[in-house]
């Protein structure tokens, strides 16, 4: 196969971090508040910004309240986990390594045992018609490391009993989500805007602000996971007064991807680019049979559009065991590591043997279209030596 002539102008398709904002510089971090303690007023109204600023572009309802947190998206789940957890039983949906890792958590370390784990291999969905809501439900709505999202919120119910807890992080921003149907809310900086890493946030409903005014775990909680002390609200996590000392260029950074998205459109504008690239590749895969989405389910209703994740399927691929399938992955995304086309699009570690683009709103469709002609040329060019 003839070797493509053009490049995409960034070749960062990495799941994260994940790529800038087109034209970002580091010279827009120039006026952070390096130097400065966090706790002083100038810091504080930036922090605070960054809350407001990402209220305000998702959407969310008045009466939800926005945190910054430590320790990226998993800092922000694990606080919900070991603040809210114990009140009732816990049902847990587990369908990738995420929401694996969160059905640890709770068995191992918090040690419930009113449990249902709703556990499925890479690839598919659970049966959410099993989910008892009298529980407190736990749940990824994108499938980070598996390509496999949550179609709907349809399945949630307005009168449950339990909270519900959305690790949302490479879903918001780039997917529409029932926020009424969520009562905790979690994601990082460095998905879809492409911000920096270890910064987290949070947001919560009234009902999960009640929990934490009326319930307290049997549990000793760490300070970083500490919202609530006593049965009161740490006001202060949700006005701009972290846990932890964050970092102002970080802040910063997060304040750039923030107003960038504002000035071009909003939360529109960063759904319809993210569904952009992903009917690019949709097409794409539809139109080469030696590769397929690594979901079962192949309606787009249950396809990630962030992290867009597929395999390839040809009977020469499959007849190989598993280390060979990645070592043949390994070798395509050699090829365009090399060639300055695509960075770090191999599938997760502890996922099957397949590719993965990230598509978020940073991440500019044409590029995801000059890059698959590429991905098509290396694998004919790695088959021609493995077949």
């Amino acid at each position: 196969m003839e070797k493509p002539n053009l490049k995409p102008n960034n070749p960062n398709f990495s799941s994260g971090p994940c790529a800038k904002r087109p034209g970002w510089k580091i010279e827009n971090l120039t006026n952070a508040n390096i130097g400065r303690s966090h706790r002083s007023a100038e810091a504080k109204a930036k922090l605070k910004l960054v809350i407001d600023k990402s209220k305000e572009l998702l959407n969310l309802p008045n009466d939800y309240v926005v945190g910054i947190m430590p320790a990226s998206n998993t800092g922000s789940l694990e606080a919900a986990l070991w603040s809210l957890l114990g009140q009732k039983g816990v049902d847990i949906l587990a369908w990738e390594n995420f929401g694996k890792d969160w059905v640890q958590d709770v068995v191992k370390q918090l040690k419930l045992t009113n449990i249902n784990v709703h556990d499925v291999d890479y690839g598919e969905f659970p049966d959410v018609s099993k989910v008892n809501f009298k529980n407190d439900v736990i749940f990824t709505w994108n499938g980070t490391t598996s390509g496999v999202k949550v179609p709907n919120a349809d399945w949630i119910p307005d009168n449950r009993e339990g909270l519900t807890i959305c690790d949302a992080t490479s879903a918001i921003f780039a997917m529409p989500i029932n926020y009424n149907k969520c009562d905790v809310i979690t994601w990082s900086w460095q998905k879809v805007l492409g911000g920096e890493a270890a910064h987290g946030m949070i947001a919560l409903s009234p009902r999960a602000l009640s929990r934490l005014e009326t319930y307290t775990p049997e549990w000793p909680i760490p300070k970083i996971f500490r919202i609530a002390n006593n049965k009161k609200i740490i006001k202060g996590i949700f006005e701009g007064s972290t846990i932890n000392t964050p970092s102002m260029i970080c802040v910063e950074d997060a304040l750039d991807g923030l107003i960038w998205a504002e000035n071009n459109g909003g939360l529109e504008f960063l759904l319809e680019t993210s569904t952009t690239s992903f009917d690019k590749v949709y097409n794409w895969i539809k139109e080469n049979d030696w590769v397929t989405f690594l979901s079962k389910n192949q309606n787009k209703e249950y396809l990630s559009n962030t992290g867009i994740t597929f395999k390839i399927c040809e009977d020469w691929y499959l007849s190989k065991n598993e280390d060979d399938q990645r070592m043949i992955v390994k070798q395509i995304c050699k090829i365009l590591l090399d060639e300055n086309v695509a960075y770090d699009i191999n599938g997760y570690p502890k996922a099957p043997p397949s590719f993965r683009i990230w598509a978020g709103g940073t991440v500019q469709p044409d590029n995801i279209e000059l890059l698959l002609p590429w991905l098509k040329y290396a694998y004919y060019k790695v088959k021609e030596s493995n077949a």
